[in-house]
């Protein structure tokens, strides 16, 4: 059997200041780079592997996640410094400009790039970044956010999830969150968990992006939102992501994960923005 190159990752790490980032190389051709925030390179793998038979495809680890550790433990992740760990990232596979699809907390990382490094991104997907200070209700939405994560802290860790959920429009029966978020559960898993609640959550909601900056940079951005996801926290803060911008969003399959539930219909989605630009 022949294996194709496009399956098959190169696996490295690189140094900077604070971490040691783990990242992942496939294909041949224009960069692409596919980045969540806590969401590690695995949960991008296999839309990676369908981009990667005519694209260099990059992933990566955010810091203090699963393979990217961090010399400080207790530092917190803010968009600047995961902007700051793309630009270096991106220069150092030497493939740039790229295209960047940044989901959830990556979109904010992504962006934070496109105000910075406009050079190092001429096509930003920003696809449901949790920017709840462009809502009109961000008080409340502050409120909800400090007191989810004050019960994370304290222990309650189906408590502080269906509350999450609730603040997020997303229906989730609280039997599922049980057996999702109860019992035995796999350590690296809880790890990352934890530190997404104490030291990245606050950072990546709270963040502020400037839309003159990026109305004004060379990049061109595109906000993407699920199918599935209307009335979704998520499809009102990148709606209003894309009302800033003076843009209308772009739709892509399923819901805040479209690329792990349907990666294969989401590449195709996605290709199709590729060529627009």
């Amino acid at each position: 059997m022949t294996t194709n190159p496009a399956d098959t990752a190169t696996v490295r790490s690189l140094k900077v200041p604070g971490a040691r980032l783990h990242y992942e190389v496939r294909g041949k051709g224009p960069l692409i780079v596919l980045v969540g925030a806590p969401m590690d390179a695995a949960a991008f793998a296999p839309l990676a592997r369908l981009l990667a038979t005519d694209h260099t495809v990059l992933t990566t680890d955010p810091r203090g996640i699963n393979r990217s550790k961090l010399d400080d433990p207790d530092q917190d992740s803010t968009p600047r410094l995961r902007a700051d760990d793309l630009s270096r990232l991106i220069a150092h596979v030497d493939a740039g400009p790229a295209f960047v699809l940044g989901s959830s907390g990556g979109a904010v990382s992504a962006l934070a790039l496109a105000q910075t490094r406009p050079d190092q991104v001429h096509t930003l997907v920003a696809h449901e970044p949790p920017l709840i200070e462009l809502l009109k209700d961000r008080e409340q939405l502050r409120t909800g956010t400090e007191d989810l994560i004050v019960t994370y802290l304290a222990g309650d860790v189906t408590g502080a999830w269906k509350k999450f959920f609730a603040q997020a429009d997303i229906t989730m029966p609280e039997p599922v969150i049980e057996q999702m978020f109860g019992g035995e559960r796999d350590p690296q898993q809880v790890a990352d968990e934890r530190r997404w609640f104490a030291h990245e959550m606050r950072s990546s909601t709270y963040w502020q992006p400037d839309p003159a900056a990026l109305r004004a940079a060379t990049t061109r951005i595109v906000v993407g939102i699920g199918d599935d996801s209307a009335g979704q926290l998520c499809d009102r803060t990148s709606r209003a992501l894309a009302q800033s911008l003076g843009t209308e969003p772009t739709t892509f399959p399923g819901g805040h994960t479209g690329f792990v539930e349907t990666p294969d219909t989401f590449a195709t989605r996605l290709r199709t923005v590729i060529r627009e630009g």
